[in-house]
């Protein structure tokens, strides 16, 4: 494939010598650092030459089974070995890697299947086993499917992933890749409906792994974590962007903070991902006081803020460095960072400045692009952005409108130009004439000290067109009751923000990456006004 040369047309383009595609991320590190460890897998260690030939044995497995440059082949695996040699192994041969969330429900995952029509699944078998497997019988002949067998009582009569890899040989195959390519589509976690499938480039992923390379100074010596699923965006850069600098990744199968600390220890990992609940969770923790993580140079954190006492405390006990880093699905991250020198200096709901490869700016509805200290959509553009949601040409021309990739987030530059997240634009409640915003009310709940969690909702109110509402789920043993949350409430908060009614869950609904399903809650608790005869609540 030949590159248009704009400037001097009749000069031709590098072709393939100029090419810019994901596997060769794993090529590229095994020629450099072949006998080093790439991926520590329980008791497993693979060098580079070793994932290195994994993965061609997949590619050509996959294109001998008559798979052809363009067909997705899903995945739904736990993190282990067997899924990175899986992700690379997929694009190598010029196909489209389908990631699925396997803690989505079996009906979205059906739907997932039958919108992407894959040509090709791999399974793990303790998923085959279940109720999963049902859905794929429904879908993929025998042929179509390959099973990750770990345990043998979990015997099928399916091809096993070994099985599928030994069909392939060890060399490069004989395939085209373009760096605007489609290489993978990875459907969204589904917290407004059905999930959505965005597609991204080689180009895409490429450029927000450059980035993370040069803003969170990765090197070869770095040694990460695997701990978040490899399904979601976040976690997939992460280790990506380790790859490209030949550094070694830890895969974990488990979310467990003494297990975290001891892999810290044991494998001496340099830069690592993480939830602030685990973080959290690691500070009181007894494996903390047994094991050595002078190792940690860089920490990082998403999906939510660390209480200030809880940072605090980490910067003094885990790392010196911890940093918050930005970005969704739709714009490969990290889009954002708040920088470790500013953790402690700003506190509140900061999501810091825009990473090298991206642009931020704050819009209007109408377009326009706002100064420092005025509320707005966060919007993006820059290469990282994604070639569209996949077969819905509506939802991808709403989400480029001005020009701008629209996050569906609203946020402030302060005067520092440090980006301050205000509120998802769908979860803002408009109650009475005025906005609330539901992080400020969630914040409120959750320094009761006998709160574990809250989310704040809009629902149908006859009076104020949307009654603030907070869900709250309780710490273990705690008594809290409505009326001491509301006059706790009312110690924190504006008259508008109070919530009109707090309502209890035992535990919430929410996606494989922590994020609390609100549409779910709002479907719950619909109609609570009018069937509780609230309405005349102030």
């Amino acid at each position: 494939m030949e590159w248009t040369n704009r400037i001097s047309p009749d000069v031709p383009g590098p072709g393939q010598i100029g090419r810019l595609v994901l596997p060769d991320i794993i090529r590229r590190s095994a020629r450099k650092y072949p006998g080093k460890t790439a991926i520590v897998d329980g008791s497993r260690r693979a060098s580079y030459a070793c994932f290195d030939a994994d993965v061609d044995r997949l590619a050509n497995a996959l294109l001998g089974r008559g798979l052809r440059r363009g067909d997705r082949v899903a995945t739904l695996c736990a993190n282990s070995y067997a899924y990175c040699v899986a992700m690379f192994g997929i694009q190598r041969a010029g196909l489209v890697w389908l990631p699925i969330n396997q803690n989505l429900r079996p009906d979205d995952i059906d739907y997932i299947v039958g919108h992407a029509e894959p040509r090709f699944t791999i399974v793990d078998e303790a998923l085959y086993a279940g109720p999963l497997g049902r859905v794929l019988d429904a879908r993929m002949s025998a042929n179509e499917l390959a099973v990750v067998a770990y345990d043998p009582s979990l015997a099928t009569e399916r091809t096993t992933f070994d099985t599928l890899l030994a069909e392939g040989a060890a060399n490069d195959p004989d395939v085209e890749l373009a760096d605007r390519d489609v290489c993978q589509i990875m459907y969204t976690s589904g917290t407004t409906g059905r999930p959505k499938g965005v597609m991204h480039s080689h180009l895409s992923v490429y450029a927000a792994l450059f980035g993370n390379v040069i803003d969170f100074s990765i090197r070869a010596s770095d040694v990460t974590s695997a701990m978040l699923p490899l399904f979601h965006c976040a976690q997939h850069c992460l280790i990506t962007s380790v790859f490209l600098a030949g550094g070694t990744a830890v895969i974990m199968r488990t979310v467990d903070p003494g297990a975290f600390i001891e892999a810290i220890a044991r494998e001496k990992m340099t830069f690592v991902l993480s939830l602030p609940p685990i973080y959290t969770a690691m500070l009181d923790h007894p494996a903390l006081a047994a094991n050595d993580l002078s190792s940690l140079r860089l920490c990082v954190y998403g999906m939510m803020q660390v209480p200030e006492h809880a940072l605090r405390r980490l910067v003094t006990e885990i790392c010196p460095n911890f940093t918050l880093g930005a970005g969704q699905t739709e714009m490969y991250p990290a889009t954002l960072s708040f920088k470790p020198d500013l953790q402690l200096e700003k506190i509140g709901p900061f999501w810091g400045d825009s990473c090298i490869a991206t642009e931020t700016a704050i819009m209007d509805d109408a377009g326009r692009l706002l100064p420092a200290g005025e509320i707005g959509e966060i919007v993006h553009r820059g290469p990282n952005v994604m070639a569209g949601y996949f077969r819905d040409a509506e939802a991808t021309a709403n989400a480029r409108a001005f020009g701008w990739h629209h996050t569906g987030d609203l946020g402030m530059f302060d005067a520092d130009g440090q980006l301050i997240f205000t509120d998802r634009k769908k979860d803002m409640i408009k109650s009475g004439g005025e906005n609330v915003a539901s992080i400020v009310v969630e914040r409120a709940l959750c320094a009761h000290p006998d709160v574990a969690a809250a989310a704040a909702i809009g629902l149908p109110h006859p009076r104020w067109f949307e009654g603030v509402t907070g869900v709250v789920l309780l710490k273990p043993g705690a008594t809290a009751g409505e009326a001491a949350l509301l006059a706790h409430c009312r110690s924190l908060l504006s008259v508008h923000e109070v919530p009109k009614a707090i309502r209890f869950v035992e535990v919430f609904p929410v996606t494989a990456t922590g994020k609390i399903q609100k549409n779910l809650l709002r479907e719950r608790f619909s109609d609570l006004y009018e069937r509780e005869g609230m309405t005349s609540r102030a």
